[in-house]
């Protein structure tokens, strides 16, 4: 378990990464945490008053507190991976987010309805993966 948490805070990447991937990674990181931020996280914050109730809750935990995890997913989280700060951990609310929206709420609908999910899904499995490259706050202040 240490080494996965290890693994998880840490700004390693597989291999060498070089400038050009480091900066393929920030671009990622920018615009899918920009279009996640601003194209569904933020409607959800500013509307959250008259939102929540009505908000599907899938586990259990109540409309309210369903909301308040895809807004910290979705726009929080967002943020972090923006800025490439504990990128590894802050995309882990960011999946379960897109594999609840794609697999859970999604699941009956015809493949249109859960497509954008799955889209979002892979290039947050992609900086899971990868890290956040070179240009990234992990890198900054993280030290091996």
């Amino acid at each position: 378990m240490n080494r996965f948490l290890d693994w998880i805070l840490s700004r390693k990447t597989i291999g060498q990464t070089t400038m050009a991937g480091s900066l393929a990674l920030l671009l990622l990181r920018v615009w899918i945490g920009l279009m996640m931020a601003f194209g569904h996280g933020w409607g959800k914050l500013i509307g959250f008053g008259e939102k929540a109730a009505n908000f599907a809750d899938p586990y259990g935990f109540g409309n309210t507190v369903s909301m308040g995890l895809a807004v910290f997913a979705e726009f929080f989280c967002s943020l972090a991976v923006i800025l490439g700060l504990f990128t590894r951990a802050t995309v882990i609310p960011l999946i379960i987010t897109m594999l609840t929206a794609a697999l859970i709420i999604h699941g009956g609908d015809p493949w249109g309805r859960k497509e954008m999910a799955i889209l979002y899904l892979a290039p947050f499995v992609t900086l899971l993966v990868s890290g956040p490259g070179k240009y990234s706050l992990d890198r900054l202040f993280m030290k091996d």
